[in-house]
């Protein structure tokens, strides 16, 4: 069982994963009207991905033993200025979730809660590749600049994502 300081750490962070997805999913919609099913479909898997991360801590709750509240979730933001804007607020959500996992795991070793110390592992070392991927786009959206022709190749590009 969850100590009542950790369950409500964990209920947090399942709220801040599927608010992660809600805002990806709203990118995605943003990208697809700007006619750029690549990023739209990038967008969409990080959603998809971020749903997964909030079920998985919902399950690792559950399997302590514990009753996870669901907790209100944000409506995100829907307009951007461009397709970097869009990544920039990628990448810096992506660092806050990292600040927010950090956190988590702060409270678990304070509570010495060594299994949820084992089950945050696996974020911390996600949230590693997250950002790196996270700043990659947003880098190579400003050596693209307003090259149209190069912007379009990387839509396409990244619109392979999970394609084997």
């Amino acid at each position: 069982m969850l100590s009542k300081t950790i369950l409500n750490a964990f209920d947090t962070q399942i709220k801040n994963e599927l608010e992660a997805a809600y805002l990806y999913l709203s990118m995605s919609s943003y990208c697809n009207a700007l006619n750029f099913p690549g990023f739209s479909k990038w967008l969409r898997t990080q959603a998809q991905e971020e749903l997964g991360h909030g079920m998985k801590l919902f399950d690792y709750v559950h399997h302590r033993g514990s009753n996870a509240t669901l907790q209100a979730i944000a409506e995100p933001k829907a307009s951007f200025k461009d397709i970097v804007e869009v990544f920039d607020v990628v990448y810096e959500h992506e660092k806050k979730v990292t600040a927010l996992i950090h956190k988590l795991y702060e409270a678990a070793l304070k509570e010495n809660d060594y299994a949820s110390q084992i089950e945050l592992q696996w974020f911390i070392t996600e949230q590693v590749e997250e950002e790196q991927t996270a700043s990659m786009i947003v880098e190579q959206l400003k050596m693209i600049g307003d090259n149209k022709a190069m912007l379009l190749m990387m839509d396409r590009q990244m619109g392979t994502r999970g394609v084997a």
